[in-house]
């Protein structure tokens, strides 16, 4: 039974490394995702201000399409004002080219008003594209420090599983299979009796117990907590 225990020990040191490496593996996720979530922000940011410069020379792009129509227009009503003998069409011909002289006014104003505001929103752009080249600066080497670390324990981790499994070969299956169980729920499942009681939970074993453990090293379940108990030195 003592060879069980040694056994039982070995495979509990076993997953006691294996939690730890899995803890630190844990540990660089969020700091990748980290990483991943700034530049997605950054990368948001610059497409929103893109596509909003587009919709803007868009509609530049629709306003100076009208001025030009509204200058073909004009030329056509300047025409028309040259040719006309009688008053009544003179005026007629005078406020139509008035008319469109408004017009024309009003496009190269929304044009102008246009142009300021594509020039600003340009120049967020760049800015966005600047904050997002520092960034990615900035990440290109912690970045590759970070998965080169998770790579490496992710090896030690491998390794640790395949000498964890090695030594479950040495357990009796029923034996293993409880202890998996316990160790499912709490960060250790063997624990040596210490001063008659359970070393995880304090509870006295009565004295029968503690006698036939001592006598035989089995492995017992604590009633309280569930943890394995046995007696060093069995």
């Amino acid at each position: 039974m003592q060879e069980e225990v040694e056994a039982l020990l070995a495979l509990q040191v076993d997953d006691l490394k294996i939690r730890e490496i899995e803890s630190q593996i844990r540990a660089l996720d969020p700091q990748l995702a980290e990483f991943d979530k700034r530049r997605d922000q950054v990368v948001a940011v610059l497409a929103r201000a893109e596509i909003a410069v587009a919709a803007e020379e868009k509609k530049r792009g629709e306003l100076q399409a009208r001025l030009a129509q509204h200058k073909q227009m004009q030329e056509r009503n300047l025409h028309q004002l040259d040719d006309v003998k009688r008053m009544r069409e003179a005026t007629a011909a005078t406020a139509q080219v008035e008319s469109t002289r408004r017009l024309m006014a009003e496009d190269e104003s929304e044009i102008a008003i246009l142009g300021r505001r594509i020039a600003e929103m340009n120049t967020a752009v760049t800015s966005s594209r600047d904050a997002l080249a520092a960034l990615e600066q900035e990440q290109k080497a912690a970045r590759p420090e970070i998965e080169a670390k998770r790579a490496s324990l992710q090896s030690e981790l491998n390794a640790a599983r395949q000498d964890r499994d090695g030594r479950a070969g040495s357990v009796a299956r029923p034996m293993l299979g409880k202890y998996d169980r316990i160790r499912g729920k709490r960060t250790q499942a063997l624990y040596a009796l210490r001063g008659g009681s359970c070393g995880n939970c304090d509870t006295a074993v009565p004295l029968q117990r503690r006698n036939i453990m001592a006598g035989s090293g089995q492995i017992e379940v604590c009633e309280a907590c569930g943890v394995l108990l046995y007696v060093e030195g069995a």
